[in-house]
């Protein structure tokens, strides 16, 4: 998944209080919290081996071998990510696949729904999916204890597709300006389904959702849960001004 452009979480900078001062041994105390955690990172390691499907998939899009080569690199630090997610579910006694299972269907449908016609395409939906997907996950990462914050935030490290899509995307632009206007229209229907897709997922599970909105973590409301998605809003709209396409 990719690093947010220029994104940091609300709470950066501040010291950490609640659950977020603690470590994963003493949070885990609380079984909502645990369910919580678990859920996260059933959701999360799902969207890393869906990830790592779609960029081998899109690798035969590439126009050329260079560009195969350095999708199949991406594809393979994707699935390092799950690797690390699903070594720890197993750590933490979570069945790996129990703990995907939940997530499977919302996200398959999304790429269902959001399928590539061509190169381009797949490009901007990976730059522009996966990070609003990474924007909320950052979010939600300040309030969770010390360890988990660790590895989700590990786990969202930049595999190099931002940058990449960035180049290839404005180059195509610029070769051929009214490809811009139908990439915008491209990205604007990802935002809004995967904004749709991440507010399903969070309503269906119930420790996911209490702990968005105050019940486990201090200080999250849901004045906070707008404000939140109002700032993967502001970011969206700052990646698509990289790609040169109007938000």
């Amino acid at each position: 998944m990719e690093t947010p452009d220029n994104a940091t979480p609300a709470a950066d900078g501040d010291a950490p209080t609640g659950i977020a001062a603690e470590d994963w041994a003493t949070a885990s105390a609380e079984p909502h919290y645990r369910a919580a955690v678990i859920d996260l990172l059933g959701a999360l390691a799902y969207g890393e081996l869906a990830a790592f499907e779609r960029l081998a998939e899109d690798a035969k899009l590439a126009p050329s071998l260079e560009d195969k080569a350095e999708l199949a690199k991406m594809a393979s630090a994707e699935f390092h990510h799950f690797e690390r997610l699903r070594d720890r579910l197993a750590a933490v006694d979570a069945e790996p696949t129990a703990a995907m299972e939940p997530f499977a269907k919302a996200l398959d449908d999304f790429h269902r729904q959001t399928a590539p016609s061509d190169w381009l395409e797949g490009l901007v939906k990976a730059y522009v999916g996966d990070s609003i997907a990474s924007d909320f996950y950052r979010e939600v990462a300040v309030r969770l204890d010390s360890d988990t914050r660790a590895l989700v935030l590990a786990v969202l490290d930049d595999t190099g597709h931002g940058n990449f899509a960035v180049e290839k995307v404005r180059a195509a632009i610029d070769a051929d300006p009214r490809v811009g206007g139908r990439l915008a229209l491209w990205a604007r229907r990802l935002m809004g389904e995967a904004l749709s897709q991440a507010q399903r997922v969070v309503a269906e599970r119930d420790a996911l959702s209490t702990m968005l909105v105050g019940g486990l973590a201090d200080g999250f409301d849901l004045a906070e849960v707008g404000r939140m998605f109002s700032r993967i809003t502001e970011a969206h709209t700052k990646r698509m001004a990289a790609l040169g396409l109007a938000a």
